[in-house]
């Protein structure tokens, strides 16, 4: 019973680290076929990105603020 943990841990690890291997070297493979690429197009796409994750977080926070009162938990 002791080992699974560790043993879930490891596969785990093991998996998330292929995956952004790979997820890594497709993006770099893509930059090197695009030589040329337009810096405001990337950058209005880096601050869509950045925009839709703020609005995502400060939802979260408000739905969880509004379950904490209603369930009347404190703070």
């Amino acid at each position: 019973m002791d080992w699974i943990p560790i043993v879930f841990a490891t596969f785990k690890l093991v998996v998330l680290v292929t995956g952004m291997f790979f997820a890594i070297k497709w993006h770099y493979d893509q930059g090197k076929k695009e030589k040329v690429m337009d810096t405001r197009a990337l950058l209005r796409a880096g601050g869509k990105a950045a925009a839709i994750f703020v609005v995502a977080l400060g939802g979260i926070g408000l739905i969880t603020f509004a379950l904490i009162r209603v369930f009347g938990m404190e703070l």
